[in-house]
Protein backbone atom coordinates (compact mmCIF):
# COMPACT_ATOMS: atom_id res chain seq x y z
CA UNK A 1 0.00 0.00 0.00
CA UNK A 2 1.21 3.54 -0.81
CA UNK A 3 1.42 6.45 2.09
CA UNK A 4 0.70 9.48 0.85
CA UNK A 5 1.37 13.09 2.20
CA UNK A 6 -0.77 16.28 1.25
CA UNK A 7 1.42 19.81 2.02
CA UNK A 8 -0.04 23.10 2.27
CA UNK A 9 -3.88 21.67 3.39
CA UNK A 10 -5.24 24.57 4.96
CA UNK A 11 -6.37 24.30 8.83
CA UNK A 12 -10.19 24.21 8.56
CA UNK A 13 -10.40 21.62 6.08
CA UNK A 14 -8.19 19.10 8.49
CA UNK A 15 -10.64 20.42 11.41
CA UNK A 16 -14.08 19.43 9.24
CA UNK A 17 -12.20 16.08 8.20
CA UNK A 18 -11.51 15.72 11.89
CA UNK A 19 -14.54 16.55 12.97
CA UNK A 20 -16.57 14.35 10.62
CA UNK A 21 -14.23 11.48 11.70
CA UNK A 22 -14.60 11.74 15.20
CA UNK A 23 -18.41 11.79 14.68
CA UNK A 24 -18.15 8.58 12.70
CA UNK A 25 -15.74 6.90 15.20
CA UNK A 26 -12.88 6.71 13.38
CA UNK A 27 -9.12 8.55 13.25
CA UNK A 28 -8.39 11.31 10.89
CA UNK A 29 -6.78 8.62 8.97
CA UNK A 30 -8.97 6.19 8.50
CA UNK A 31 -11.84 8.80 7.44
CA UNK A 32 -9.58 10.13 4.39
CA UNK A 33 -8.85 6.37 3.50
CA UNK A 34 -12.55 5.49 3.38
CA UNK A 35 -13.26 8.95 1.54
CA UNK A 36 -10.42 8.85 -1.16
CA UNK A 37 -11.62 4.77 -1.36
CA UNK A 38 -15.13 5.95 -1.82
CA UNK A 39 -14.18 8.71 -5.11
CA UNK A 40 -12.00 6.63 -6.57
CA UNK A 41 -14.54 3.54 -6.81
CA UNK A 42 -17.78 6.44 -7.45
CA UNK A 43 -17.19 6.01 -10.91
CA UNK A 44 -17.02 2.38 -11.13
CA UNK A 45 -20.08 2.41 -9.13
CA UNK A 46 -22.07 4.51 -11.48
CA UNK A 47 -21.43 2.40 -14.92
CA UNK A 48 -22.45 -0.90 -12.70
CA UNK A 49 -25.76 0.84 -12.03
CA UNK A 50 -25.75 1.96 -15.60
CA UNK A 51 -25.48 -1.99 -17.10
CA UNK A 52 -27.79 -3.32 -14.41
CA UNK A 53 -30.15 -0.50 -16.09
CA UNK A 54 -29.76 -1.36 -19.18
CA UNK A 55 -30.12 -5.06 -18.62
CA UNK A 56 -33.20 -4.50 -16.99
CA UNK A 57 -34.31 -2.03 -20.11
CA UNK A 58 -33.56 -5.12 -22.88
CA UNK A 59 -35.00 -7.82 -20.22
CA UNK A 60 -37.80 -5.83 -20.25
CA UNK A 61 -38.54 -5.26 -23.68
CA UNK A 62 -36.82 -9.14 -25.01
CA UNK A 63 -38.03 -11.36 -22.25
CA UNK A 64 -35.21 -13.61 -20.88
CA UNK A 65 -32.48 -14.58 -23.53
CA UNK A 66 -31.55 -17.52 -23.53
CA UNK A 67 -27.57 -18.74 -22.94
CA UNK A 68 -25.40 -18.60 -25.98
CA UNK A 69 -22.00 -20.65 -24.33
CA UNK A 70 -23.19 -23.79 -25.53
CA UNK A 71 -23.88 -22.75 -29.31
CA UNK A 72 -20.71 -20.96 -28.92
CA UNK A 73 -18.76 -23.93 -27.98
CA UNK A 74 -20.27 -26.25 -30.58
CA UNK A 75 -19.72 -22.90 -33.21
CA UNK A 76 -16.27 -23.58 -32.10
CA UNK A 77 -15.49 -27.45 -31.68
CA UNK A 78 -17.09 -27.94 -35.38
CA UNK A 79 -14.37 -25.22 -36.98
CA UNK A 80 -11.67 -27.32 -35.30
Amino acid sequence: MADLKIRKLPDWVVAVHKSRAKHAGRSLEEQLRVLLTEEAEGPQEDLRREINAFRKRIGRKYGRLPDSVTDIRKDREARG
